[in-house]
């Protein structure tokens, strides 16, 4: 096993509700013939720097999560299925408390935060997200925004349309040192807490500064049917 300190932390907490009448969360939804989830813990398994890959799934997902990965990925000695939390925040407080038990928890400890529905996450992206949150403490996987931006306060009226080249889309990963991320979010009020979008926010709350990583047009995240057909072309349509 490597030593490196280095930790993937899959984020797979989604129902889905958004592909419309499925049965199960949209993670478990095949393209290519395996499951999305599948094909974004290969992008990590296959990156030797992580020691670990922790994938966060709901209580009752846990088990089919665990069948999968023993069915598609023959080499699973570095990937452990656990419990997520009720938010996105707290399912990745969870994977620094599992973490923090394993004795690895330290102010060098880096963890790689992506979402499960994922799948095209590249080995760049996954790279420099170690090296510039080794370097920085935090960073956060973007594109630049393509489209004029429009603001409005109120879904009605435009209050504002920002400069574009100061706008970017964010993706997954973002990146942390996972000491210094569960000490941040501890320190936060609840009123905080709930205005949270993502991990990033936490940093920029505090005022710490969080590097760009370029993401890719690529690096889709699986939401709506649209998305599993441009999934399918990308896979090449096997």
């Amino acid at each position: 096993m490597v030593n490196s300190n280095v930790f993937g932390v899959v984020l797979a907490g989604g129902q889905g509700t958004r592909m419309g009448n499925v049965e199960k969360p949209k993670q478990f939804m095949k393209i290519g013939g395996k499951p999305i989830i599948i094909h974004t813990i290969e992008k990590f398994i296959m990156n030797t720097e992580f020691e670990l890959v922790l994938v966060l799934s709901p209580k009752q997902w846990i088990k089919h999560t665990e069948d999968l990965i023993g069915k598609y990925i023959p080499n699973k000695d570095r990937i452990v299925v656990i419990e997520g939390g009720s938010t996105r925040n707290e399912t990745i407080m969870n994977s620094i408390t599992y973490i923090d038990k394993l004795g690895k928890l330290n102010a060098d400890t880096i963890i790689v935060t992506h979402d499960s529905v994922r799948p095209f996450v590249t080995h760049r992206i996954l790279e420099e997200n170690i090296h510039y949150a080794k370097e920085f403490g935090a960073c956060d996987t973007v594109t630049a925004a393509t489209d004029t931006i429009v603001v409005s306060e109120n879904n009605q009226l435009i209050t504002d349309i920002p400069d574009r080249s100061k706008m970017y889309q964010g993706q997954t990963p973002q990146s942390f040192k996972a000491l210094k991320l569960r000490d941040l979010y501890q320190s936060l009020t609840e009123e905080e807490k709930e205005i949270l979008t993502d991990a990033c926010k936490i940093f920029v709350i505090k005022g710490e500064n969080v590097h760009l990583v370029e993401g890719e047009v690529s690096n889709i995240k699986i939401t709506y049917p649209y998305d599993l057909r441009v999934a399918e072309s990308l896979l090449g349509g096997n």
